[in-house]
């Protein structure tokens, strides 16, 4: 097996939908992220054999958006691309394609990206009204057609937004969350205990201008615009719940992720490819291991299998690990994984016990909640955010976490070049 190298990692700046970047698409944020990649590490576009892009807010216009991302970035019309979508894990996804394709010598290059514009969501209508349209288009005579608008309602031209409910529970992740942390007796507190840290170190790497050397700027906007230096516990705690309003809430906007729009891409090679080329190698990708449960039990608690398998599989302990990147999409959900992965978790075997995550060692330069969180997009800034902290501490190995709507999770295992 080849040993995959990361040697090139760039991402937009992310920030809050409905702003700065609200007139572009994904498709469009991608490309920035995609041209700069190649830009900043000088990549010879023509020796990328494959590209796979992921995005979660589909738009059925562009169904295979990552062979129209490689048209409109002007990269070779020779290059294949795959679309891949699968929530919040897309990130890690799109990784695994290019790391299995390397490591199995079918490819030597390759690029993993993600995006999301959540400010232009692909708008549907109602079922009702769908049926309505698609009878009127089909039909032929004038007849036909009289007959088919006198079924017409006027709530027929109103456009839906994608619904935020999953589709197997009607629940929102919010309310799903709610449920893991009256369940698992996460206090407010401690959300917001965690939403805090996430924007101090956020707020401090930005300072010291940590996620410049990953950001390509895009219309003068040249970093997160959602960290927020002068956010204390006071402010958190007058926050109102706003999943559970009654007074068992405890999930509020200051201690969940934002609404974000941004992209991200990741060169891949083999470690022959790219020592062959004379290039940083920014570390290496070990392992991936993917887990889903039922969603009955905790849309966000997939992480509970998904770790404990990658570093049992890897015969690596969790004393071993230099730095955890853990996806932020709650606190609730941040503090029940902890929870799990220390104690173990009785309704899965494989969410065995591996220890208490020191907290000095868990997103160090702040997570999703301070940064945002672009679904499709969030995998690869933790890739990069990942090995550049390994580099600055000279430190070996990084795990990343990452849970997804669906009851699934991700996790990924990274070690520093020798």
């Amino acid at each position: 097996m080849n040993r995959v190298a990361v040697v090139g990692v760039c991402r937009t700046p992310f920030v809050r939908a409905g702003g700065v970047f609200a007139r572009y698409s994904f498709l469009d944020l991608g490309v920035q992220a995609v041209k700069g990649l190649i830009s900043k590490i000088n990549l010879d576009s023509s020796r990328v054999d494959e590209l796979i892009f992921g995005t979660v807010l589909l738009d059925p216009r562009t169904p295979n958006y990552a062979r129209e991302l490689v048209l409109r970035a002007g990269l070779p019309k020779s290059l294949g691309a795959h679309a891949i979508s699968n929530n919040c894990i897309s990130g890690l996804v799109a990784a695994n394609f290019i790391f299995e394709g390397i490591r199995g010598g079918r490819i030597t290059t390759g690029i993993a990206a993600g995006s999301e514009s959540m400010s232009r969501p692909t708008l549907t209508l109602h079922p009702k009204a769908e049926q309505f349209f698609l009878r009127l288009a089909r039909a032929r005579s004038l007849g036909e057609r009289l007959a088919v608008m006198a079924t017409f309602r006027p709530k027929f031209m109103f456009p839906m937004p994608p619904s935020p409910k999953e589709p197997s529970t009607g629940l929102t992740m919010g309310e799903h969350c709610e449920i893991t942390a009256k369940e698992f007796g996460i206090a407010r507190a401690l959300q917001d205990e965690i939403a805090l840290a996430s924007h101090q170190r956020a707020a401090a790497a930005q300072a010291r201008g940590y996620f410049a050397e990953e950001i390509v700027p895009l219309d003068g906007v040249d970093k997160d615009n959602i960290v927020r230096a002068d956010t204390n516990i006071e402010k958190l705690a007058k926050l109102r719940p706003v999943f559970d309003r009654s007074e068992r809430g405890t999930i509020t906007a200051g201690n969940a992720s934002s609404l974000t729009d941004g992209a991200s891409a990741v060169a891949l090679m083999s470690e022959v490819e790219a020592r062959r080329q004379g290039r940083e190698i920014l570390g290496y990708i070990d392992a991936v291991e993917f887990s889903a449960i039922d969603p009955a039990d905790g849309l966000l608690m997939a992480p509970a299998t998904a770790l404990p398998r990658l570093l049992q599989r890897q015969g690596v302990t969790i004393n071993q690990i230099d730095l955890f990147e853990v996806h932020e999409a709650f606190g609730a959900q941040v503090a029940a994984n902890l929870l799990a992965w220390e104690k173990g978790w009785s309704k899965y075997p494989e969410a065995r016990a591996i220890g208490r995550i020191p907290s000095e060692k868990m997103n160090v330069n702040g997570g999703s909640i301070a940064l945002g969180h672009p679904f499709a997009a969030t995998g690869g800034r933790l890739i990069g955010n990942a090995l550049a902290e390994l580099k600055r501490r000279k430190a070996k190995r990084a795990v990343i976490s990452v849970c997804a709507a669906g009851a699934m999770a991700g996790a990924m295992l990274l070690s520093r070049a020798d």
